[in-house]
């Protein structure tokens, strides 16, 4: 596994998926595994992951700001975004640890795209928000939207709380995006047990690694 190892090394991986696909669990196997592998891991939450960041992300999940306007989320987004990569992505990377983080563009282009923003204008604010400093590997935990959104043990926050057909445009669009870009996309089926979607991720990781 020395390949693997080295290949994480300054590796900028992102976890991403559809609500109730079992990311916050996922990214717990991942980083433990990596970091069995040797290889110092930096974790990364987006939106939040700063204290700026933080603070946008409250805004963004507050159900009291159900008028938000898609074009109002994006930028939020964006913001966050950017001081994410400046504050921890960019000097994690630069020091040769392995960025793992919770979510990041594609999420945008998932959520807001949903909600009828425009993918390419996305896409065009993403580049001033985070330059050069896009994943090496996005992995995409995909579940059915209805699954998905059972598995919710929690009341849902303001994006959570759209409803099924939004949140089956979103799985629509994480599947587009990696069809568009099967280099830096894996595709990981989020059903099954724990143990086995664990798997299937460290073998997506193990593959991308080895090309």
């Amino acid at each position: 596994m020395a390949e693997v190892s080295d290949r994480l090394r300054g590796a900028f991986l992102v976890m991403d998926g559809p609500d109730g696909a079992g990311k916050s669990t996922q990214l717990e196997r991942l980083d433990a595994w990596i970091r069995e592998l040797g290889v110092t891991v930096v974790r990364a939450q987006d939106p939040g992951g700063t204290a700026i960041g933080r603070r946008i992300r409250a805004i963004l999940l507050d159900p009291a700001c159900a008028e938000m306007t898609v074009t109002c989320e994006t930028m939020l987004y964006m913001a966050s975004r950017a001081q994410l990569v400046a504050e921890v992505v960019r000097p994690a990377l630069a020091g040769g640890a392995c960025v793992v983080c919770d979510r990041f563009v594609s999420a945008t282009v998932a959520y807001q795209g949903a909600g009828g923003a425009d993918a390419d204008g996305i896409l065009r604010v993403a580049d001033v928000a985070v330059g050069r400093t896009w994943p090496d590997l996005t992995i995409l935990l995909d579940i059915d939207a209805s699954h998905g959104l059972g598995r919710l043990a929690r009341a849902p926050d303001r994006v959570e709380a759209k409803g099924l057909a939004f949140h089956q445009r979103v799985r629509e669009g994480f599947l587009r995006q990696a069809a568009v870009r099967p280099d830096r996309f894996a595709v990981v089926d989020a059903a099954g047990s724990v143990d086995e979607v664990a798997q299937r991720v460290r073998e997506a990781v193990i593959a991308w690694a080895r090309r």
